[in-house]
């Protein structure tokens, strides 16, 4: 059985168990504990672990203007695509998922499998690209979702200088920020990993090793869908992973991109699960919209959970697969042919419920002849 064919076996065997653990967990905090730690321990260690064996160069530091790029062009194009998935233009769903869909979440869905399946080169190059990303999610869509607020509840808009500097402050004290920075720091001062002290190199070691298994156990255990939303988010979804892969795609053949290894970095960081800040954005705006009706509000808080909880198994499928492909992704030809399959698997649902709405409709109407004809006078 080919090696890779096997790593990925494992991989969908953790987030198995992950969804069996499920019966023990109780509780949201509980699930949100082990998030923390691959967050604020696990990912910064093997990120540090990681830059600090790769030396730093122009070609680096482009990356996080790739990642930046990418973002705007999901939010400015995906307002094209979103009516096809059946969301009402304009109401909280619609917003809710604008300010998701163009976000990414690397650390948790895509960073752990660069790491086993590309290395520690690959692995800093996606940590320096999501600098862009984190600048976007943490202080674009911030004022963003500010400004759809005060415009939707006809507020005068405030100076928020005090959330923002509170916002940069989070920023400055991420675990994974603060790891990235003193890592890079240390690589320009040329100190490796094998310069530092044995108990702080054993220590990244071993948190290091925890990431991967963690990551899979939590997809499984946040699986979370309701059947009602079900094929609005699969379109949603979908459509964003078929965007992201013509990008990715144009990008390769236009910059003529050959190796195979930098194509399935850059879909592999592009498919990335849909980022957990924009919701915490969206809880900012909810709680200043307390006395407002659901229907009147600027985003719609359930719709994004089920969105965050489908965006991870899913995104974690598509990445696994593109990552254990092989060399099938040498060239923009089969992007593209990606692309394509993945555009038709999003607009199926929307299709196939409007063919049943019409069969429906059609059906009706030949009730209603049927009832008209038998009340003529014979």
């Amino acid at each position: 059985m080919d090696f890779t064919f096997q790593k990925t076996l494992t991989f969908l065997l953790f987030i198995g168990i992950g969804l069996l653990l499920k019966l023990k967990f109780n509780s949201k905090e509980e699930i949100t504990g082990i998030k923390k730690i691959i967050l604020n321990l696990a990912l910064p260690a093997t990120i540090a672990i990681a830059l600090l064996g790769v030396k730093i160069d122009t070609g680096l530091l482009l990356l996080p203007i790739f990642a930046l790029g990418l973002n705007l062009i999901l939010f400015f194009a995906f307002p094209y695509l979103i009516p096809f998935t059946g969301l009402e233009k304009d109401s909280p769903q619609y917003r809710t998922a604008r300010l998701l869909i163009p976000s990414l979440a690397p650390g948790l869905s895509c960073f752990p499998f660069i790491l086993e399946f590309l290395g520690e080169d690959y692995l800093a190059k996606a940590a320096m690209a999501d600098l862009g990303n984190k600048v976007f999610v943490l202080i674009i869509l911030y004022m963003v979702a500010m400004s759809w607020h005060y415009k939707l509840q006809s507020q005068k808009i405030q100076k928020n200088s005090s959330k923002l500097k509170s916002l940069l402050k989070s920023m400055l004290s991420e675990p994974v920020n603060i790891f990235i920075a003193v890592a890079l720091i240390l690589v320009a001062l040329g100190i490796s990993m094998e310069s530092l002290p044995f108990i702080i190199k054993d220590s990244l070691q071993r948190l290091s090793v925890i990431m991967t298994p963690l990551v899979l156990l939590f997809i499984g255990l946040a699986v979370k869908i309701k059947r009602k939303q079900l094929s609005k988010l699969i379109s949603l979804l979908f459509l964003r992973a078929g965007l992201v892969t013509a990008i990715c795609g144009i990008l390769v053949a236009a910059g003529g991109i050959s190796g195979t290894n930098d194509i399935l970095l850059f879909l592999a960081f592009g498919l990335s699960a849909c980022s957990f800040w924009p919701f915490a954005h969206i809880s900012v705006v909810e709680n200043q919209e307390e006395e407002v009706i659901k229907k009147q509000r600027t985003f719609d808080s359930n719709f994004a959970v089920s969105l965050l909880a489908l965006s991870f198994p899913l995104s974690t499928i598509l990445i696994l697969g593109v990552l254990s492909s092989g060399s099938l992704f040498s060239s923009a030809s089969p992007v593209f042919v990606l692309c394509l399959i993945l555009v038709a698997v999003g607009l199926a649902p929307v299709i196939v419920k409007k063919v049943i709405h019409l069969r429906k409709k059609s059906e009706k109407k030949k009730m209603e002849w049927i009832r008209y004809r038998t009340a003529l006078p014979k």
